[in-house]
């Protein structure tokens, strides 16, 4: 299948939100996280990221991380594109602490505040997408 980041990114941001509302913290989690690099990884196509058509991914492996990773390697992207400008992210990574793996850690070690946390860096980038698609950027 085709990846599709923006899809995607609404998608994760959707289902999280409902389970975040049923207090399933830890799917509602995974998903922020999921919800973030999709997103991200739109924007970055936006501004320059190489994209490998036919492996339908990335084109460099720096670029094919997770939530966690992907956070800084945006900025790569965006503070080299002329009109990145007005699409930085806060400073300070809430994706520090999530890891996709953790979708197999048991669910009592997540709570309301780590899903705050993340719900809140999704959101960020939830804010940039919905700037560059009134921008025309997407």
């Amino acid at each position: 299948m085709q990846a599709d980041f923006l899809d995607a990114h609404a998608r994760h941001w959707e289902d999280a939100e409902r389970l975040f509302q049923a207090q399933r913290w830890a799917n509602a989690d995974h998903l922020y996280g999921l919800s973030a690099e999709c997103g991200l990884k739109r924007l970055m196509l936006a501004f320059g990221m190489p994209y490998d058509t036919n492996k339908n991914r990335p084109a460099h492996r720096n670029d094919r991380q997770h939530a966690n990773g992907i956070w800084l390697r945006y900025e790569t992207y965006r503070c080299g594109h002329h009109q990145g400008a007005g699409y930085a992210l806060p400073s300070r990574n809430p994706f520090q602490n999530w890891e996709v793996s953790q979708r197999y850690a048991h669910q009592s070690h997540f709570d309301q505040a780590r899903a705050l946390e993340h719900r809140s860096g999704a959101n960020a980038v939830r804010q940039l997408i919905n700037k560059a698609q009134k921008e025309g950027l997407i």
